[in-house]
């Protein structure tokens, strides 16, 4: 895509890595239009059936690259408003991991903070080097969450950690992370992007038309009722029974063989 984001397609896994090692990947406003893109790419392209999303170097992402931000807040004196960037690149960002019909696995390297963090959050699955550490550090600038923090940290670990987390503002490490829920995995250093990898290509094989339903699932019932809920689960349970992975499967299973998924 760019220098500072790179992306790489392994057979129908595309790894996205944050490229900027010297800067920690902090994000400028050219990465994260970067960012988006390649996540938007990963989205609409057939051959991609999983998203590995990482970050080059000793740590995952920085969030915000203060010295342009600091430039941004002279231009707020101007008129123009110093936090434009969280409706313009980080809402679409969280937007495009969420709403994607493939599942987004984040492998998370190092260091992970402010927006960083939130991003790791709003993956699907989240692998951890055991050098890897989380920082809600909004509120050591003066600022609250964003990039979807609010809404994914109490359904990770609850509100109450939630609040702990944002308010305080203290590193968290990979074993501590894994004790909260905030990830799903843990594992040494040299062996992150192995691990990564191999989900990711075994995400890929799976059957990735019910992946996509399932996070339409979930993410229909975190604001709605049992009763919606249920409905929602009957409108893609019947669009999933006329697919030909779920037909395949289904002989297969009677066959006592492997499925083979195509994704439709």
């Amino acid at each position: 895509m760019t220098e500072t984001v790179r992306w790489e397609l392994d057979g129908a896994v595309a790894t996205i890595t944050l490229n900027r090692p010297a800067a920690l990947n902090a994000l400028t406003t050219e990465m994260k239009t970067a960012l988006l893109g390649a996540l938007r790419q990963a989205g609409s392209s057939p051959e991609v059936r999983a998203v590995l999303l990482t970050g080059a170097g000793q740590a995952f992402c920085a969030g915000q690259d203060l010295r342009e931000h600091a430039g941004l807040l002279d231009a707020a004196a101007g008129g123009r408003p110093a936090l434009d960037t969280v409706r313009e690149h980080y809402n679409p960002i969280v937007t495009a991991i969420t709403s994607m019909p493939k599942p987004v696995i984040v492998a998370v390297n190092g260091m992970a903070a402010g927006a960083g963090a939130s991003l790791a959050f709003a993956c699907d699955l989240r692998i951890a080097a055991r050098r890897a550490s989380f920082l809600m550090a909004f509120a050591r600038v003066g600022l609250a969450a964003d990039s979807g923090a609010s809404w994914t940290l109490p359904r990770l670990a609850g509100a109450g950690r939630a609040a702990e987390l944002l308010l305080l503002a203290e590193p968290v490490p990979a074993a501590r992370a894994l004790e909260l829920g905030l990830v799903n995995s843990v594992v040494d250093d040299a062996e992150l992007a192995g691990a990564a990898r191999s989900l990711a290509a075994r995400l890929a094989a799976g059957p990735t038309a019910a992946y996509a339903g399932i996070k339409e699932q979930l993410r229909y019932a975190a604001e709605h009722s049992l009763a919606e809920s249920l409905e929602k689960e009957a409108e893609v349970q019947t669009a999933l029974g006329g697919t030909k992975d779920h037909q395949a499967a289904t002989l297969a299973f009677t066959r006592k063989e492997q499925p083979t998924f195509q994704g439709h």
